[in-house]
Order: C-alpha cells, then sequence, then structure tokens
C-alpha cells in the first residue's frame, strides 16, 4: 500500500467512524449491554480459535527475539479470555453515563443549570502487545458511546484480527453499527502517523505502549492525547509498618507479575525498620530471582541475605522501568525524605506506602503525586479492572480530563445544559 494509499484508507476509516459515533452517542443503554454481553459470549465461546491467532503472534515474536517481558504482554491464554470476558460483562453491568445530568441548580432568573455527560466522538487507541487491549477497548467504547478506531502493534495482528471480529459481529447482533469500533489493518507503522494527525477523523489519541511509541505520539499528535510514559511505581515502608503486612504487599507488588506497569520498581524503606525488614524481603527477593539494586545503607543490610544478587544503585536507577525483575532499593530517614524522592524520581504513575500510623498515610496520600496513591496496599491493584471501572483503556498520568485508569467516564466529556420556562435576561 502506498503512503496516499494509506493517507486515504485512514481518511475513510476516520469518516465512517464519524458516522457510527453519531448512531453511538444516541444508542439505547439496553443495545449497548447486549453488544457488550454479546461479546463475552463470542470470547467464551470462541477460546481455540483465539489463541490459535495468538500462536501465530507467538511463534513470529520468539523468532524475532522479542524480549521475554514482551512475549509476556502477548499471550491471550484461557485466562485472559476469561478476564476480559469479565470486564465486558462488569462494563455492562456499570451505570450508563451518557446523558446523565447532574449539579443542577436554580438561579434567581428563573433558568435551571446543569452538566450532561457525552460521548467524546471518536478516539484512536495505539498499542503495543496487549491483545487484550482490543476487546478493553472496544468495550469502553461501546458502553461510552464513542466510536473507536484501534491500532495494534504488529506483532499482535493475528490475536487482533480475531478478537476485531467478535467485536463487529457483537456490535451487529446488537444492531450498532460495526463501524463503531474499527482495526488499522495493516502493520505499516506510517497509519500511525496518518492517525494522530488527522483531527477530523479522531477526537483523541491514547497511547499505550513503550516510552518510544509514546512520546512519538505526544510529538506528533495534532490532536489532544492522553497518556503516562513510565510506570517507576514505589512501595515505601514507614517505621510503624506492620512487618508481615509490609513483606506481602512488598512481594506482590514486585513480583506478582514483571511486565505491567503498575509493578513496584523502587522500594523505600525507613531507616528505624530496615534492619528488620530488609533482610526478610531480601530472602524473598532471592527465592523470585529478583536482582537488588541497592544504595549503601540497603547493600549493608542486604548483603549477608545467602544468594543475593546486589548491585550498587546508580542516580539511574531510581527513575528506571525495569518491567523486569529486578527492583531498586534506598534506606531514607523519613517520610519527607521518602515523598521528596517519590516526587523527585516517580512517574506519577502509582506509590504505595505500608504504615500503622494515620497521620502519616494521610500525608502521603496528600502530597505524593501521582495519579493513584496507595495506603497498605499493592500498587498492583492500580487497574481499571480492580477499580470496578470494568476495564480500563489506559491509564493517565496528565492532570487535565482524566487521570489514572481511563474508564468509562473518561471517555466522556461535561457540556453545560439549562433549562427553562421562557425566561429572557434582562
Amino acid at each position: 500500500m502506498t503512503s496516499t494509499d494509506l493517507q486515504a484508507t485512514i481518511a475513510h476509516m476516520g469518516a465512517a467512524a464519524r458516522a457510527a459515533s453519531a448512531h453511538m452517542a444516541a444508542a439505547p443503554t439496553a443495545a449497548k449491554n447486549t453488544a457488550l454481553l454479546a461479546l463475552a459470549r463470542r470470547l467464551r465461546e470462541q477460546p481455540a480459535a483465539l489463541q490459535a491467532a495468538n500462536a501465530q503472534d507467538i511463534a513470529a515474536a520468539t523468532a524475532a527475539g522479542l524480549a521475554a517481558p514482551l512475549i509476556d504482554r502477548l499471550r491471550l491464554d484461557a485466562n485472559a479470555i476469561e478476564t476480559v470476558a469479565e470486564g465486558c460483562e462488569q462494563i455492562a453491568a456499570l451505570p450508563d453515563p451518557v446523558g446523565a445530568i447532574t449539579d443542577l441548580t436554580q438561579r434567581p432568573s428563573g433558568i435551571r443549570v446543569g452538566r450532561m455527560r457525552v460521548p467524546l466522538g471518536v478516539f484512536g487507541m495505539i498499542y503495543e502487545s496487549r491483545p487484550n487491549v482490543t476487546i478493553e477497548a472496544a468495550a469502553l467504547a461501546i458502553k461510552s458511546g464513542n466510536a473507536a478506531i484501534l491500532r495494534g502493534g504488529s506483532e499482535a495482528i493475528h490475536s487482533n484480527l480475531a478478537l476485531w471480529q467478535l467485536v463487529q459481529a457483537a456490535l451487529a447482533e446488537a444492531g450498532l453499527p460495526p463501524d463503531a469500533v474499527q482495526l488499522v489493518q495493516t502493520t505499516d507503522r506510517a497509519a500511525v502517523g496518518f492517525l494522530v494527525t488527522a483531527p477530523e477523523a479522531v477526537d483523541v489519541i491514547i497511547p499505550r505502549g513503550g516510552k518510544g511509541l509514546i512520546e512519538r505520539i505526544a510529538r506528533e499528535a495534532r490532536v489532544p492525547v492522553i497518556k503516562h510514559l513510565d510506570g517507576n511505581c514505589h512501595v515505601y515502608v514507614d517505621a510503624s509498618a506492620d512487618l508481615e503486612m509490609a513483606l506481602r504487599v512488598t512481594e506482590n507488588a514486585k513480583t506478582q507479575k514483571y511486565s505491567p506497569c503498575n509493578a513496584a520498581e523502587s522500594l523505600l524503606v525507613h531507616a528505624a525498620i530496615a534492619p528488620a525488614f530488609l533482610p526478610l524481603i531480601g530472602a524473598r527477593f532471592v527465592a523470585k530471582g529478583v536482582e537488588m539494586r541497592a544504595d549503601a545503607g540497603a547493600q549493608a543490610l542486604l548483603r549477608p541475605v545467602a544468594g543475593a544478587k546486589l548491585v550498587e544503585a546508580t542516580e539511574a536507577d531510581w527513575a528506571e522501568e525495569y518491567l523486569a525483575p529486578i527492583i531498586s532499593i534506598k534506606v531514607v530517614a523519613g517520610l519527607d525524605a521518602a515523598i521528596a524522592h517519590i516526587n523527585r524520581y516517580g512517574s506519577h504513575h502509582t506509590d504505595a506506602i505500608i504504615t500503622d500510623s494515620h497521620a502519616n498515610a494521610m500525608r502521603f496520600l496528600r502530597e505524593v503525586d501521582s495519579a493513584s496513591v496507595m495506603v497498605n496496599a499493592s500498587t498492583r491493584f492500580a487497574d481499571g479492572f480492580e477499580y470496578g471501572l470494568g476495564a480500563e483503556i489506559g491509564i493517565s498520568t496528565d492532570k487535565l480530563h482524566a487521570r489514572g485508569p481511563v474508564g468509562i467516564e473518561g471517555l466522556t466529556s461535561l457540556k453545560w445544559v439549562v433549562l427553562g420556562q421562557g425566561e429572557v435576561r434582562g
């Protein structure tokens, strides 16, 4: 396909999406829920076909020497299929935000002023590796009354095509326009450039992938972008932390899964609890094969741990997103130092404190400048499904429009509505 042909293809998809978005904005809740439940059913009916398509992508990625964390993100196993099917059902069960009028107030003039929640229109979703994003993005587009143009990574093309065909069948079954969710079917990277510079085609771009992809889109886009660049998430173990809780939460935050952006990459430990905590968590990291990049204070306490993979931390380690069995570890003087460190080196994604001090917990919640801030819980909970959003279109570390996991409400905006009975302004 020539550049001209590709540009024409994106323009055609944009026009179709615009037309479909008008139908979706007016679609009854029942029709949208019917599509979501049909999609969940079809996912459960087609595991063999979906996994066969996914196996082609896994084989190609392995042959191409793709890194292990990327191959892990690519897998569409039975558990992943069930999770996205459940997500569709959870989204169907959520209240429909579209058309809801809130904050209605009576003014002295007699008019009533409020705000109505409405779809954004058309969003473009550009993502890498994870084929489950195809279903999550489609499901959220359907419930929020939007149209979507999806462009997955070339490494997941067979998986994405198989999933997208189920989405279109579910939309048709519910009497909704199949063009409400379209997939860019070429792996040509130039398609991304045409999509992000087409305000006539899309209202917002949502990139989900590596830092290089997101930086490129943020640099080139001519439409608003909802994004996050890194997932350098912290766990801070406070002086008053319950030791067993701190061990359990820290181990889960780091080792439950290494590849997601909400996995902990940095561990900060109060100097008062470090002698008791670090040797114990160090032993757990050894058992899981985790390399520890530690400052001098942490190294001294971790060195006696048998089999410890210890490396001296560099300045770069404090800001690194490893997506691997590696964690940076620093002993800090207290809460002030922990908050300052997180706000300097963190990515404003997700950070957690483990503490028994209510005052320290409240300070951490107020002062840590991140999209999700947690008390006594694993950073791995920073996820639309776990937050009850049904699914997420991505995580936003921006401060305008949407922040944190972006679900249905993040794909809508508010417009002012005025209800009168013939009032005129004097």
